[in-house]
C-alpha cells in the first residue's frame, strides 16, 4: 500500500492515515510496504521529505537507541517545540518558546544497557526498535567515548554474572573521577565470583562496580561538580543525561529564580539545581532519596562560598510542602520524574510563591501542571526546551511561572 505520512506521533513514528504508524518517515513524505497490524513494518520510501539525512550510526535501521536520526537538527528541534506547544493547547494554554539547545553527539554520560549470555558468548547492547531483541552498537554516535570504552568489556561481564536465561541491566554514569557501573539481574555472589568482578573492573577501568545495590569496587570517590561543590553521587544516582543539557537546564533555572533569597528546590535529587543556587541564596532541598540527599548535604559542606542549605527527606508524591511550609519562600523549582508534580501543584497553586522554576522532562504532565498553577493565577513567562537525548522522542525543559503578589484562591 502506497500512502502519504501527515505528521509525526510522540514517539517519534510517522502517522499516515488510517490511522497507519510508519517508522522513520517524515511529514509529506510518500511511503509504501506491507500494513501489519496498523503499522508499515518496512516502509520504502518513494518521496523523500527535504528534512531527511542519512542516519550518521551504522546501527541506527535495527537498534532502537534512536528514532529521528533519519530527520535534520533543525526539523527535529522545531518537532520538539511543537509537542511542548501541542501539550500546552491541550490545557488551554500557551507561552513563549525560546530556541531548542541541543546536545552534541557522543556527548551521553550516562546509560542503560541489557546483556544476556548466548551458545557463543554474550550480547550487550540496547533493545532493537519495537523488540526485545538486543542489538550489539560498537559504533555508536550517542554515548560518550569513555562510556563506548566501557562498554568494549561489557560482554565479558555478562559472561561473569548473568545467569543461562537471565539479562544484566548494566547502567553506566561517567562521573569526574571515572565510569560508575551498576548492574542489576545478575547471579548471586559468592567469593569467586566477587574475585572475578572485582578483576574485571581493573581490566575495564571502571571506578566504581556495583552489584544488585551492592558495592564492589570503589576505586575513587566518583564525584560530580554542582557548581563550586563536588558531590560523590551513590551507585547508579540520578543524573543529567549531558553535561550540555545540565548546563542548559541549571542556567534556565538560575535566571528564572534570580533575586531570590529563600528557596525551596523540591525533587532535588543530588544537587543539581541546589547547590549552584546557593551561591545567591539559601535553600531548602527536598528528596525522597536519602542516599542522593546525603550525597548533597556532605558536598555542600565541603563547599566554601555557599549560603546555607538545609535537606528534607520526604515523598512529594504522597505529602507536597503545605500552603503554610512554603509561606518563607520566594521562589521554588520542581524536577520531578516523568509523573510530574500534580499534588505539589495543587498545593502552590494555592500558596503565596510569587516565582515558581518547573523542570521536566514529559510535556504532557508539565502542561498539566502548569494547567494547575495557571487555575491559581501563576502565568508561563517563557519556556526553554532542551533536547539532551539527541535523536530520540524525548524532550526536556524549565519554565518560569510568576504570578502577583497576592494570593489567589483557585476556584
Amino acid at each position: 500500500m502506497r500512502l502519504t505520512v501527515e505528521r509525526l506521533g510522540h514517539l517519534g513514528d510517522g502517522i499516515a492515515p488510517g490511522p497507519v504508524y510508519v517508522p522513520m518517515s517524515l511529514p509529506g513524505e510518500e511511503v509504501e510496504g506491507e500494513i501489519v497490524g496498523g503499522r508499515m513494518v518496512a516502509p520504502r520510501i518513494v518521496t523523500p521529505s527535504r528534512d531527511r539525512v542519512a542516519p550518521a550510526c551504522p546501527h541506527y535501521k535495527v537498534c532502537g537507541g534512536c528514532s529521528l536520526m533519519h530527520a535534520s537538527d533543525a526539523f527535529v528541534a522545531e518537532w520538539k517545540a511543537d509537542v511542548v506547544r501541542n501539550a500546552l493547547q491541550a490545557h488551554g494554554l500557551s507561552a513563549p518558546l525560546r530556541p531548542v539547545v541541543t546536545s552534541r553527539p557522543g556527548s551521553r554520560r550516562r546509560a542503560t544497557l541489557t546483556g544476556r549470555r548466548t551458545k557463543k558468548g554474550a550480547l550487550v547492547g540496547f533493545h532493537g526498535k519495537a523488540s526485545e531483541t538486543i542489538v550489539e552498537i560498537p559504533n555508536c554516535r550517542l554515548l560518550h567515548p569513555r562510556l563506548m570504552a566501557t562498554l568494549s568489556h561489557l560482554a565479558e561481564l555478562v559472561r561473569l554474572g548473568a545467569s543461562r536465561k537471565g539479562v544484566l541491566s548494566m547502567t553506566l554514569t561517567l562521573t569526574d573521577d571515572g565510569v560508575d557501573l551498576a548492574v542489576t539481574g545478575g547471579r548471586t555472589t559468592d567469593r569467586d565470583l566477587l574475585t572475578k568482578l572485582v578483576a574485571f573492573a581493573g581490566r575495564a577501568g571502571v571506578a566504581r562496580l556495583s552489584w544488585d545495590g551492592d558495592v564492589v569496587v570503589t576505586a575513587a570517590p566518583m564525584r560530580v561538580q554542582f557548581g563550586v561543590a563536588a558531590v560523590r553521587i551513590p551507585p547508579g544516582a540520578f543524573l543529567q543525561a549531558t553535561a550540555d543539557g545540565e548546563v542548559a537546564l541549571v542556567r534556565g533555572v538560575s535566571e528564572a529564580v534570580s533575586g531570590a533569597r529563600q528557596i525551596a528546590d523540591l525533587f532535588a535529587g543530588a544537587g543539581t539545581f541546589t547547590l549552584p543556587l546557593a551561591r545567591h541564596a539559601v535553600l531548602h532541598a527536598v528528596e525522597g532519596d536519602s542516599a542522593m540527599l546525603d550525597a548533597l548535604g556532605a558536598a555542600w559542606r565541603m563547599a566554601e562560598d555557599l549560603h546555607g542549605v538545609t535537606t528534607e527527606a520526604r515523598d512529594l508524591f504522597r505529602r507536597p510542602l503545605m500552603p503554610d511550609e512554603l509561606r518563607r519562600f520566594d521562589a521554588v523549582v520542581f524536577d520531578p520524574p516523568r509523573a510530574g508534580a500534580e499534588a505539589q501543584s495543587r498545593e502552590l497553586a494555592t500558596s503565596a510563591v510569587p516565582v515558581v522554576a518547573a523542570v521536566s522532562c514529559n510535556p504532557v504532565s508539565f502542561a498539566r501542571d502548569a494547567r494547575i498553577l495557571a487555575n491559581g493565577g501563576y502565568a508561563i513567562d517563557w519556556i526553554q526546551v532542551v533536547d539532551q537525548f539527541r535523536w530520540s522522542p524525548h524532550v526536556e525543559l524549565v519554565a518560569r511561572l510568576s504570578r502577583p503578589a497576592r494570593r489567589r484562591t483557585i476556584s
